[in-house]
């Protein structure tokens, strides 16, 4: 978890900042077939048993929709919505617990996308990116990204916010003072108090204020109960079978829905999901590596527009980062570039344009000049920092590493991986004070459904080569899996790829997978 003194503003803000992700959506077909996983058999996923699959349902009794477009985009500083575009906010009631064991409401919110050409009687895809960032944000990004309204002609798509992200009820249960911290904590990276122990400390200070503040409901804050309200959700719509897409973070949430609600599932999309099975240090070097490949491509895009970082834009971020680690930008730590550089490598609006950009403000920022990359810090810190989603975080985070291990991994990890791998290995701390979080049970009973999992090697958020845990755990419930492995960078694949948007529509409308290991150009 990246946090910078700006991050004090996102607590003002009703709708977490977004940007999505990537290098602009594809449309292009499908141009190969990959690494097929299930028994080497390349052809479209059908059986007799798809019969047997329901259909998801128009809502019929919805909820108390608004439109918010315009204020929406503002917020996000998502530019002028394009035209068509329809955004819609609302509130629902969900229980603390919905197991009984707490009394108490919550306030969630959703965001309803949709184009003035999507059918009135068209089922919703329910959508939810779990605690990387607002779910709201997320479907906001996506539909501002170019091919986002084309993705909403066919379908509603309601994107639910997790408790204490986004526009659902906050969470405030740090002190300023212990918040100042948390959002001081990247100026250890250059301080003389070693930067593992110092955000040990703060992590620890952090979660004795947020757990005495949330008892007893301390522990509802986790993917088995963000699940719980999605349920309540298909529970107000009054229908019995959904269509959910969960991306990042929020594909556990989604498998979290499989074991507790699986028979209420009617089609179920996993999108660049995080791994299952690894410990906290596997996962975040999967999503470094991720970042650096994502880094990778940027620099050979960047190149080739000739940007303003020359002719190796890798090597010039690289001298970046090291310069914001010796306090050369002021208050511009490293870690706070490091996470304007991971947002931005997500944006689906990402087109030749934002690249030259985002490139002119790197370069002014190496000549001394904040004026341009300021802007992006605050509202990429903004996106990802708040009390809510500390605790969100640190719910799921299991088998953490120790301070011994994070310090060897600060320069193991900042050799190998040279812009993402010291912060990556000092933030392995963020959640070192929270109760560790229990063992997820392993997928149980059956799940004979088909499943869409897509996914990229250049994903920022979730890294790569997490799609094959995926798929076998699913496997061992009976699931019949497909994987689409989009070519390019950014996360999520959905927001970036007319070609895996394409696959999710066939599979959402038909109940059809295409080919396992259908590959998508960038």
């Amino acid at each position: 978890m990246r946090w910078t003194r700006a991050a004090l503003l996102a607590s003002t803000l009703s709708i977490l900042v977004t940007t999505g992700c990537g290098a602009g959506p594809s449309d292009r077909p499908a141009v190969a077939v990959e690494r097929p996983h299930q028994g080497g058999v390349v052809a479209p996923s059908t059986t007799p048993a798809e019969a047997t699959v329901p259909d998801p349902e128009v809502p019929k009794t919805d909820l108390a929709w608004r439109d918010c477009t315009v204020p929406t985009f503002n917020l996000l500083a998502l530019g002028a919505p394009p035209a068509g575009l329809i955004l819609e906010c609302a509130e629902y009631t969900t229980q603390v617990d919905a197991a009984g064991t707490v009394a108490g409401n919550f306030r969630t919110a959703a965001l309803r996308a949709r184009t003035d050409k999507t059918p009135l009687d068209a089922p919703p895809l329910v959508l939810t990116s779990g605690s990387d960032r607002a779910s709201t944000g997320t479907l906001a990004g996506l539909a501002a990204g170019p091919g986002g309204t084309a993705a909403l002609d066919a379908r509603p798509i309601v994107a639910v916010d997790r408790r204490g992200i986004g526009s659902s009820q906050a969470v405030n249960c740090m002190t300023t003072e212990i918040r100042r911290d948390m959002s001081d904590q990247a100026q250890f990276t250059r301080g003389t108090t070693d930067p593992v122990d110092a955000v040990a400390k703060v992590s620890q200070d952090a979660t004795i204020a947020c757990l005495d503040f949330l008892t007893p409901a301390q522990n509802t804050f986790d993917n088995a109960h963000a699940a719980d309200d999605i349920e309540q959700l298909r529970r107000q719509w009054q229908v019995e079978h959904i269509a959910l897409l969960g991306t990042g973070s929020g594909a556990s949430v989604a498998l979290s829905y499989v074991r507790k609600y699986g028979d209420h599932l009617a089609r179920l999309v996993l999108d660049s999901p995080q791994p299952v099975g690894l410990d906290a240090i596997g996962r975040a070097e999967q999503q470094i590596r991720g970042s650096e490949a994502a880094l990778t491509a940027f620099a050979q895009r960047c190149a080739a527009l000739n940007c303003a970082l020359g002719g190796d834009p890798r090597t010039a971020v690289i001298d970046l980062v090291n310069r914001a680690g010796k306090g050369e930008f002021g208050d511009l730590s490293a870690s706070a570039l490091v996470t304007t550089l991971s947002g931005f490598l997500g944006d689906p609006r990402m087109q030749n344009s934002q690249i030259t950009e985002f490139a002119d403000a790197l370069a002014a920022l190496g000549r001394g000049d904040r004026t341009r990359i300021d802007p992006l810090v605050v509202r990429e810190a903004a996106a990802i920092a708040n009390d809510g989603a500390f605790v969100n975080r640190c719910s799921d985070f299991q088998q953490p590493a120790t301070p011994v291990r994070a310090k060897e991994l600060v320069n193991t990890w900042g050799a190998q991986y040279p812009v993402f791998g010291k912060v990556g290995a000092i933030e392995l701390m963020a959640c070192s004070a929270w109760p560790a979080a229990a063992t997820v049970p392993a997928l149980s009973g059956t799940f004979e459904k088909p499943v869409l999992v897509l996914g990229g090697n250049a994903d920022p958020v979730s890294g790569p080569d997490a799609r094959p845990t995926v798929t076998g755990a699913l496997g061992t419930v009976g699931a019949r899996t497909a994987t689409v492995v989009w070519q390019g960078w950014g996360h999520p694949t959905y927001a970036h790829s007319g070609c895996a948007q394409q696959a999710v529509n066939d599979y959402l409308k038909d109940k059809k997978l295409p080919a396992d290991g259908t590959a998508c150009p960038a």
